[in-house]
């Protein structure tokens, strides 16, 4: 059968039933009404052409102390700028600097600048995976068939470091929960890091054996086949994991002496500036004790340098947790031990010597140390809790200093010895401009305006950022709405609220976002001139109040963020402009979640949902995430239950439309299946698309029926019109 498969579509007997909005992110765009004159054509309002703003080019980085580097996005070429004199030249990088290595064809090559590039290894019927150039550029690691090796890039040598890879254990490669959870989707897998001085590697060896295996089944061909995950679920058996070294050239794997066989985690390690040690993090499978061991590549001996505990739980980051200083004395820790995350200053033999930074407010990354002058430069959510501004402290947390300017949100690059930086800045009204600023704070020119000349000739929705108090007082939860293009208070307008509601994973930020066709960009704007309000909310546990707001999910995933949702539910309903059967609630994943808990477990108060991937009942998603919020289901049976949106279908009303790809490895078909089935129960009307091929995000070749099904949603049910002909042509 060509197509799409729609598994449950049932006729709603309501008039107004439901609206769709693509969801590929949960934010909007940001624009202001002023003294425009004319609407956005059709062609404007979804980024087909030019409208109240234009591209700039981009400033990607510094090339040394005083000039930064500028990509030109008409001619394609980088420019180097000097700060002082504002000259620009052709930017060529220096060999050394433009090594690029990588796979083709199932084999490893390297290439230096324009020359030829160069083929290290042989072997076209078996991958390499995740090819890295030693720190002195003599030698290439990567893995293969779950073995670790590297070659001698002038040579040829190739040096095999393990010999016992299977389908079970893995060698520099990750399990599945480690890469999705632990490491990280940005390492595709990578569990090995060179020493800074090249001469040996540090990696981590899996075993899956115990970990349960998790069947997708794929409808390709003509049997179909089964493809085979060791995914840990909650409560089952994680992987067992140790930690080894091996020298460059070749050696006996010398492990770490951390008892493979315990329930625990290992974050990623982190090479000391001379080598001589490696510092592993170490957290219990409970994961609310997290500690660091120094230990020796050359025997495996450990020895703990730092250990924290929270009633709560601690995340293990494997971004930024620790950053070596270059004297091999110190190191920089962030931590929200005390409700917020700041940065501390320990000795290597973990002794701390001072809090860098302290207060109601949260530090995101450090962008730069000037170890000279004992200062660091980091980026913080100080001012407003949903703006980012730059800042520089003394090592002894002394002269706190804000160096970016205005009610603006900073997206920063610092200069390598922190004299400059550069900021692209924009808000809600702001269309996004960049600047160059010293480290006193002082802007040393303007470099480019987004705005479009005719910016002022237009009128659109007016966008605002806000917020709403909750209802037991305690917080003031962010919004940001943007309102139909000649707002008229008189009359009453279909909302579409934008959410994801995760644990520390807000989606509200005061920046202006630029026009493209995107739920986010232009299209905004679009769906601003059909009438229809927008908003986007985060909920007391989003990251805007600290780990102490997040904490209240502790056990409990599914309740507090349903609080607060409803909370702005109730705001909007009770605006005489707002429609009160024509609320629909978005998100995809946790935003998923969310949506079918707001239709079932809040259905009084949300009149439709469109969910994408949602988890449907905690039990059936991974251990590592699961765990840290809920704890086993074991020990929190309540909790589970409480959480689940299977245990609110009986307060369904109707109105939701439910999506799923059938080979998501993250969150499983599984869930999707378990609410159609309860659904269908109780003979209630919904909808349910499959998408044939899918991730957890769809298949490219299935994105423009998904979009065309989304507009047809608003239009149909929201807007109650027909869809105009002009989206023939997208």
């Amino acid at each position: 059968m060509k197509g799409i498969l729609i598994l449950a579509k049932i006729n709603f007997k309501m008039k107004k039933v439901f609206a769709g909005v693509l969801t590929f992110g949960l934010f909007i765009v940001t624009h202001s009404s002023q003294a425009q004159t004319k609407p956005l054509s059709f062609n404007q309002a979804w980024g087909i052409e030019k409208s109240i703003t234009e591209p700039i080019n981009r400033y990607i980085g510094w090339a040394d102390n005083n000039n930064y580097l500028e990509y030109d996005n008409v001619s394609g070429k980088t420019y180097i700028v000097n700060v002082k004199t504002g000259k620009k030249e052709l930017y060529t990088p220096q060999p050394k600097d433009d090594v690029k290595v990588y796979v083709e064809n199932n084999d490893i090559y390297i290439k230096y600048g324009k020359q030829e590039q160069k083929k290290l290894t042989n072997s076209p019927s078996i991958a390499e995976q995740n090819p890295t150039l030693s720190p002195d550029g003599k030698y290439v690691a990567f893995t293969r068939m779950s073995n670790l090796y590297a070659i001698n890039i002038e040579d040829g040598k190739e040096i095999q470091y393990t010999t016992d890879g299977t389908d079970v254990i893995y060698n520099g490669w990750s399990s599945w929960v480690y890469y999705e959870e632990i490491l990280g989707r940005a390492t595709n897998y990578k569990a090995f890091w060179w020493a800074p001085n090249s001469k040996e590697i540090a990696f981590m060896r899996f075993d899956d054996t115990k970990v349960p295996m998790f069947p997708i089944y794929v409808s390709k061909g003509q049997n179909g086949y089964l493809e085979e995950t060791r995914y840990p679920k909650a409560g089952q058996d994680n992987p067992e994991v140790k930690i080894g070294f091996v020298k460059v050239e070749g050696s006996p794997v010398v492990w770490a002496d951390f008892n493979p066989k315990d329930d625990q985690y290992f974050g990623e390690p982190y090479w000391s500036f001379d080598s001589k040690s490696i510092m592993v993090q170490w957290m219990n499978r409970d994961q609310n004790n997290l500690k660091f061991y120094a230990v020796n590549p050359n025997d495996g001996a450990k020895k703990e340098i730092y250990d924290e505990k929270q009633p709560t739980w601690i995340n293990l980051d494997h971004d930024e947790r620790i950053t070596y200083l270059g004297d091999n004395k110190h190191y920089i820790l962030k931590s929200d031990k005390t409700g917020w995350a700041h940065y501390y200053l320990y000795t290597l033999d973990g002794k701390l010597l001072n809090p860098i930074t302290a207060g109601d407010w949260q530090v995101t990354s450090l962008k730069n140390i000037d170890e000279k002058n004992k200062v660091i430069y980091f980026t913080a959510r100080k001012e407003n809790s949903a703006t980012s501004d730059l800042y520089r402290v003394d090592y002894t947390g002394r002269n706190l200093k804000r160096l970016t300017f205005g009610e603006y949100s900073h997206d920063v690059n610092v200069s390598p010895n922190g004299s400059y930086f550069i900021t692209n800045y924009s808000n809600v009204s702001t269309p996004n401009k960049v600047a160059l600023v010293d480290n006193k704070g002082k802007v040393i020119r303007e470099l480019a305006d987004s705005k479009s000349p005719e910016f002022a000739n237009y009128k659109f929705g007016k966008t605002e950022y806000l917020t709403i108090k909750s209802d037991d007082g305690k917080f003031d939860l962010p919004v940001v709405i943007t309102y139909p293009t000649d707002f008229d208070p008189s009359k009453q307008y279909p909302v579409v609220m934008y959410i994801y509601g995760g644990p520390d994973a807000g989606t509200v930020k005061n920046t202006w976002k630029s026009s493209s066709m995107s739920p986010y960009g232009a299209m905004s704007q679009y769906w601003a001139n059909e009438g229809i309000i927008q908003i986007a909310c985060d909920h007391r546990a989003s990251g805007h109040f600290g780990k102490q707001g997040v904490a209240w999910m502790h056990r409990d995933l599914g309740n507090w963020e349903l609080v607060d949702y409803i909370t702005v539910a109730k705001w909007l309903k009770d605006k005489p402009y707002v429609a009160n059967d024509k609320l629909l609630i978005t998100g995809h994943s946790y935003g998923g979640y969310m949506t079918c808990l707001a239709l079932t477990k809040g259905a009084d108060y949300f009149d439709y949902g469109i969910a994408g991937a949602p988890v449907t009942s905690w039990e059936l998603y991974d251990t590592h995430y699961t765990e840290r919020w809920m704890d086993t289901p074991q020990d929190n049976p309540e909790g589970y239950k409480n959480g689940s949106i299977l245990n609110y279908v009986d307060q369904y009303k109707g109105g939701l439309r439910l999506m799923h790809g059938d080979m998501d490895d993250n969150v499983h078909l599984q869930n999707s299946l378990q609410l159609v089935d309860a659904l269908t129960d109780r003979n209630v009307p919904f909808e349910f698309m499959i998408y044939p091929g899918s991730r957890h995000g769809w298949n490219r070749s299935k994105t423009k029926y998904d979009f065309r099904e989304r507009v047809r949603f608003y239009y149909q049910y929201l807007l109650e019109k027909p869809i105009p002909k002009e989206f023939d042509k997208l």
